[in-house]
C-alpha cells in the first residue's frame, strides 16, 4: 500500500502538471445536442489557430486527456 503522503504528493504534481501544459492550448467544451438530436458530451478541445497540424484529432498528434491517436490528415 502506498503512503498517504506519497499520494497527495503524486496527485499535486499531475494536478499541477496538466493544468500548466495544457491550459494555454485547450479549453473546455460543454455537452450539447445536435440539430439531428444527436448528444455530444462534454470534452476539451484545442484551442483555435491558423493550423491543422497540432489539433488531437490530427496525425500523428494524441490527445493527451484520452489517449487517442489522431486519424485526420493535417493537410485539409
Amino acid at each position: 500500500m502506498i503512503p498517504r503522503a506519497i499520494c497527495v504528493t503524486l496527485f499535486i504534481c499531475l494536478t499541477m502538471h496538466m493544468g500548466s501544459s495544457h491550459a494555454t492550448t485547450s479549453h473546455k467544451v460543454k455537452g450539447y445536442t445536435k440539430k439531428n438530436g444527436h448528444y455530444v458530451k462534454a470534452h476539451r478541445a484545442t484551442n483555435p489557430n491558423r493550423t491543422q497540424r497540432d489539433n488531437w484529432s490530427s496525425k500523428p498528434n494524441t490527445n493527451p486527456y484520452t489517449g487517442k491517436q489522431g486519424t485526420k490528415d493535417p493537410q485539409r
